[in-house]
């Protein structure tokens, strides 16, 4: 959990990363005295950074350890352990919901968006942030290889390719006016390797990407996808 959560702070501190947060609160709308539900909160960045906004933020995640986290970190943020699919707030309660990262990790991502359109009064909005695991692009001495470890990597995950569906598991679950941006994360650092490491762990593969970071050669692209729409 500790070195999940490293890579994880690293990744949100990344220039590219905050501005994506941003846009995301800003395309929710006016965040005053509304409540936000950021759904899959981790440990809990997001709930702070709209608390800062004015807005009342509450944090779910079904990992009770990250969650102990967010409340270690953020003791003023209203936080609970929830699942997605059932979040524990009233039907029709919350002005906004927002999900980063999170809808990749589920069997049934149109469950969990159906739950959103539940938790949102009229009019509300929802906001879906994520990658698409199957896009992510990497320079490589062995692009056969690294074709194989990504699209490997995305295969064992529920969901990997739902970000491209965004727009269209609103539509489906009766949002309207939806509003879809592609942002391009650019990493070429050491936080580079570390996603990488997280990718894989075949140690030839990850020889070559070392040497890489060591000269300054490392270079990691992953298309972030933002869509938003009215509930």
């Amino acid at each position: 959990m500790s070195s999940l959560l490293a890579v994880l702070d690293a990744v949100e501190g990344e220039s590219a990363a905050v501005e994506l947060r941003a846009r995301s609160y800003e395309l929710l709308g006016d965040l005053t005295g509304r409540t936000v539900v950021d759904a899959g909160c981790g440990s809990g960045r997001a709930v702070a950074e709209l608390a800062e906004r004015g807005a009342h933020a509450v944090g779910v995640d079904l990992d009770p350890e990250v969650i102990a986290v967010a409340r270690e970190r953020w003791p003023a943020g209203e936080f609970h352990v929830g699942d997605a699919y059932e979040l524990p707030l009233e039907t029709g309660s919350v002005t906004y919901y927002r999900a980063d990262k999170v809808l990749h990790m589920l069997d049934d991502p149109a469950r969990a968006v159906a739950e959103a359109r539940r938790v949102l009064a009229p009019g509300g909005r929802a906001v879906l942030v994520g990658q698409d695991w199957d896009t992510i692009a990497i320079d490589s001495d062995e692009p056969e290889t690294t074709r194989r470890l990504v699209h490997a990597k995305a295969d064992s995950l529920p969901s990997p390719r739902v970000a491209r569906r965004y727009r269209n598991l609103l539509l489906d679950a009766g949002f309207t006016d939806p509003v879809a941006e592609v942002h391009t994360a650019v990493f070429t650092d050491d936080t580079a390797y570390a996603l990488l490491q997280r990718i894989t762990d075949e140690e030839s593969w990850l020889a070559e990407q070392a040497e890489r970071a060591c000269a300054n050669r490392i270079f990691v692209v992953v298309p972030m996808f933002l869509v938003a729409a009215q509930g």
